[in-house]
């Protein structure tokens, strides 16, 4: 139950940090206009399902590249979610060597030789989807994650090996 919870909580957790920081390549998260942070009643909002909606088929899919030596998969190939209600999906990897490899997408994880991890996506559509003309007839969203074999650099900071993409 507390390995449940804390992997439902380290995603949402992680990127708020990273909205604050501007770690991982986030954007600070500020208005576009006013340059403030959202206010709680804004941000409740956003995260209230728009139940008059259609709900939107997301499937997910993984892959690695052809040096890493994992198994990386979705555990589920979709679910369906109205615009703005969260939802909680799960990735696993698997690490087939017998060594620590280190594997950079979204953000880093590390699983030690032979071991398996799951990894937790935690994601909304956000409202304004519904708006957006670009987004007229859009039924279908594929969450798609590559992993890239990783090193750290002379700085400490993680980044994908140069040149094996």
């Amino acid at each position: 139950m507390g390995t449940v919870s804390l992997s439902y909580g380290s995603v949402p957790l992680y990127k708020t940090i990273c909205q604050q920081t501007g770690w991982g390549g986030q954007p600070i998260k500020s208005t576009a206009h006013g340059g403030g942070l959202e206010s709680e009643a804004e941000i409740a909002t956003r995260l209230t399902p728009v139940t008059t909606s259609r709900r939107l088929r997301i499937t997910f899919a993984g892959s690695t590249s052809d040096i890493l030596p994992w198994k990386f998969s979705p555990q589920q190939r979709e679910v369906r979610v109205l615009p703005g209600e969260t939802a909680l999906a799960f990735y696993t990897a698997t690490n087939k060597s017998d060594e620590d490899v280190i594997g950079v997408a979204t953000y880093s994880v590390t699983p030690a030789q032979g071991e398996t991890v799951d990894m937790p996506v935690f994601f909304y559509i956000d409202p304004e989807f519904l708006k957006d003309p670009n987004m007229k007839g859009i039924d279908t969203i594929t969450l798609n994650y590559t992993f890239f074999k990783a090193k750290y650099d002379k700085d400490g900071h993680l980044s994908p090996i140069p040149g094996l993409r």
